[in-house]
């Protein structure tokens, strides 16, 4: 039986991770939780904790509807999390990371600073299949269609381990019953959302979210998912850029 981390970055409360939990059980995947004791947003693939004494403290965490499935709380963020877990600590590390469902789209290159997308990619740096899944939510929802983009996560999920272990792809889930259907996409410019600088002190800064202004560029997971598809992007792990430059040359 494919073993499967559920994580996420906002928390071992939310939503979203528990509909991918209950899931990848329905589908017959053997499941493990493990995720942030408090929301972790923005923390990309950070191995940053809390620790007391070197320790980073784990609590058994029972999950409603999760019966019989090992559920922790950890307090440390979610690439963390997918790391230990990579080296047996929530038992034997498993073949598989989803990560998610994500309160907000994840697209364009400003995925780089999402705990959802850093967890998914720690786990392929290990080994692991990798799925970050996010719905887009909006800035003020009035429903959450959770179960729907589980649902595309997990249908996805058979495609993604055709390919070689360590592949990650992101996908993105309109906030709808059902979508148009599915699209491969590239990374936007940016995201779908831009963050300004409001306040500048001398002891403090303000920072504020807000919509872009401008239409997604064609043919990115930006523009397919405002047109109500699901977009998935492939993405490459941490990798070396050759610059061209000449074998043995001097750095002074």
């Amino acid at each position: 039986m494919t073993r499967v981390l559920v994580t996420n970055d906002d928390g071992i409360a939310a939503p979203g991770l528990h509909a991918l939990a209950r899931a990848a059980l329905e589908a017959g995947f053997e499941v493990t939780v493990a995720a942030p004791a408090a929301q972790s947003s923005g923390s990309s693939a950070s191995i940053m904790a809390e620790e007391q004494d070197g320790r980073i403290a784990v609590e058994r965490r029972p999950l409603e509807g999760l019966d019989g499935v090992a559920s922790f709380a950890v307090h440390a963020g979610p690439g963390l999390i997918a790391l230990i877990a990579a080296h047996g600590a929530f038992g034997e590390p498993a073949q598989v990371v989803l990560s998610g469902v994500n309160h907000g789209a994840n697209v364009g290159r400003a995925i780089l600073h999402s705990g959802t997308v850093g967890a998914a990619l720690t786990g392929g740096l290990n080994g692991a299949w990798g799925i970050a899944v996010s719905l887009d939510v909006g800035m003020r929802p009035e429903v959450f269609h959770w179960d729907a983009a589980a649902a595309a996560a997990i249908g996805l999920l058979p495609r993604v381990m055709e390919r070689p272990a360590g592949t990650v792809v992101n996908l993105n889930v309109p906030n709808t019953a059902s979508s148009r259907g599915i699209r491969e996409a590239t990374l936007a410019p940016f995201g779908i959302v831009q963050t300004t600088l409001t306040e500048r002190e001398e002891q403090h800064i303000r920072l504020a979210v807000e919509d872009l202004p401008n239409t997604p560029e064609p043919g990115t997971d930006a523009f397919f998912l405002a047109e109500g598809w699901t977009t998935v992007s492939g993405l490459d792990p941490v990798s070396h850029l050759p610059l061209g430059l000449a074998d043995g040359q001097s750095d002074s």
